[in-house]
C-alpha cells in the first residue's frame, strides 16, 4: 500500500507529528480470553510526550485496526489483545479519517505477557521521513521546547524559594510569640527582646540570602527584587533597600504592563525606610506614591506609615500622617489613637489646679473619637483615664472595666 507524508503540526510546540494514509479504524474492546497486555508511552518527534489519541493494533499492514487504546494526558496507554504479531499504529485525536501518524512493526503480544512498548516518534527512522522543511520546523519547535523547559524549571526554582520566604515573613511576625514559649514566661523582658532580635535576623538573613541568588536568575522579575529590599530593611542595611526598592520601582515601571500593586508596595516599603530613618518628607512621598498606584490599599498603607512614625517617636509626622489616613479610611479607631498620642506632647498643666492637665483641642477630639470607634480597644483605659484627668468629656459608649479586688 502506498503512503504519502505530510506534517501535521498542533498548537504547541510539543506536537510535531507526520501524517501517513489509513484506511478508516474500527475500534474494539472485547475479552480476552487467552492474550497477553500491551502498555507504553507515546512520545513525539520533540522528544515530549503527546497526549491524546489512540494505540491501536493491526494484523493487515494498517488497513484496519482490530484493537484500540485510548492515550491520556501524559502519553500513557494500556490494553489487552490475543497472542499474535501486530503492528502497532498510533493516530491523533485530530488524525484526518483515513490516515495515522505513526505505525510500528512487529509487536509480539505472549499471553501472559504485559508488552512495554512505547511510540517514540523522535526515533531517527521517523524523523528520516521528514522532509527538509519539516526536519527545520521540528528543530525549531525542538529549541523552544528546550527553552520553554528550562524557563519552567526556573519559575519552579524561583517560586519555591518564594513559598520559604513567605513562611519566613509569618516567622519573623510571630518572633514575639516563639521568643516568650522558647523562653518561658518567667524570663525577663530583656532576654525575649534579644531572642526576638534573634530569630528575626535569622529570617531576614535566609530572605536577603534567597533573594540575592534569585535576583542573579532573573533580574527582571520586581518581586524578588522587593523581597531583597524588605530583608536589607529589616537587617538595617537602610543605603541598600533604599536603592533596591528604587530599582524594583524603575523595573516595575518600565515595563510593558506595570503591576500597579507591586510598585506600591515597593513605594510603601521605601516609604517604612525614610521613615525609620527620620526622612520625613521623603516618606510622605514615597507612601503618597504607594496610595496613588494602588488606591485599593492606600488606607493600610498610610495608616502604616502613622504607625511606622509612631513607633518612632516623632510625633509630629504621626500626626500628620494619621490625618492623611484618616481621610482614607475615618473609621480605623488606631489612627485617632495614634493621632492623640502625637498630640498629647503639646499638653501643658492647669496652673490653677496642677494635677490637672490641658489637652490641645485637635488630641481631646482624637482621644473621644477613639472611644467612639473602640469602646473597648487595647487602649480604652488609658485614653479615658487622659480624657478624666483632663477633665473632658469620656464618650458614653466607653464602659469602664469592672475593679479587681
Amino acid at each position: 500500500m502506498k503512503r504519502t507524508f505530510s506534517l501535521w503540526l498542533g498548537l504547541t510546540a510539543a506536537a510535531c507529528l507526520l501524517t501517513l494514509a489509513l484506511p478508516p479504524a474500527h475500534a474494539q474492546a472485547p475479552a480476552i480470553p487467552n492474550g497477553g497486555k500491551i502498555h507504553g508511552h507515546v512520545i513525539n518527534p520533540t522528544g515530549q510526550p503527546q497526549g491524546g489519541g489512540t494505540v491501536g493494533l493491526s494484523t493487515d499492514g494498517g488497513l484496519t485496526l482490530k484493537y484500540s487504546f485510548p492515550v491520556d494526558s501524559t502519553g500513557a496507554y494500556s490494553g489487552e489483545a490475543p497472542a499474535g504479531t501486530y503492528m502497532l499504529v498510533y493516530r491523533a485525536a485530530d488524525t484526518p479519517a483515513g490516515k495515522m501518524v505513526d505505525s510500528i512493526r512487529g509487536i509480539k503480544i505472549v499471553v501472559g505477557v504485559d508488552l512495554a512498548q512505547d511510540d517514540d516518534m523522535s526515533r531517527q527512522e521517523y524523523i528520516d521521513k521528514m522532509t527538509s522543511d519539516e526536519k527545520k520546523q521540528l528543530e525549531d519547535l525542538k529549541k523552544a521546547n528546550s527553552e520553554t523547559l528550562k524557563a519552567n524549571a526556573l519559575i519552579n526554582v524561583l517560586n519555591a524559594d518564594l513559598k520559604i520566604v513567605a513562611q519566613d515573613k509569618k516567622d519573623i511576625d510571630s518572633a514575639s510569640t516563639t521568643a516568650t514559649q522558647a523562653l518561658g514566661a518567667t524570663a525577663s523582658k530583656a532576654d525575649i527582646a534579644a531572642k526576638v532580635e534573634e530569630i528575626k535576623t535569622a529570617k531576614y538573613t535566609d530572605i536577603q540570602s534567597l533573594m540575592t541568588k534569585d535576583t542573579g536568575l532573573k533580574a527582571d522579575e520586581t518581586l524578588l527584587w522587593n523581597n531583597l529590599a524588605y530583608a536589607q530593611a529589616g537587617l538595617k542595611e537602610y543605603d541598600d533597600a533604599i536603592a533596591t526598592y528604587k530599582k524594583s520601582i524603575d523595573l516595575e515601571s518600565a515595563s510593558k504592563k506595570p503591576r500597579l500593586p507591586v510598585i506600591a508596595a515597593a513605594n510603601a516599603g521605601l516609604g517604612e525606610v525614610y521613615a525609620r530613618t527620620g526622612k520625613v518628607p521623603e516618606a510622605n512621598a514615597a507612601y503618597d506614591a504607594a496610595a496613588k498606584a494602588d488606591p485599593a490599599t492606600a488606607g493600610l498603607n498610610l495608616r502604616n506609615e502613622a504607625v511606622i512614625f509612631y513607633q518612632e517617636n516623632n510625633g509630629t509626622a504621626q500626626v500628620a500622617a494619621a490625618d492623611e489616613a484618616i481621610k482614607v479610611d475615618p473609621n480605623q479607631a488606631i489612627l485617632y489613637y495614634i493621632k492623640g498620642q502625637g498630640l498629647i506632647q503639646n499638653a501643658t498643666v492647669d496652673p490653677k489646679n496642677p494635677s490637672k492637665i490641658v489637652l490641645p483641642p485637635d488630641c481631646t477630639a482624637a482621644y473621644q473619637k477613639y472611644l467612639e470607634l473602640a469602646p473597648d480597644g487595647p487602649y480604652a483605659s488609658d485614653v479615658a483615664s487622659i480624657l478624666q484627668q483632663a477633665g473632658e468629656k469620656v464618650p458614653s459608649s466607653y464602659k469602664a472595666p469592672p475593679k479587681s479586688h
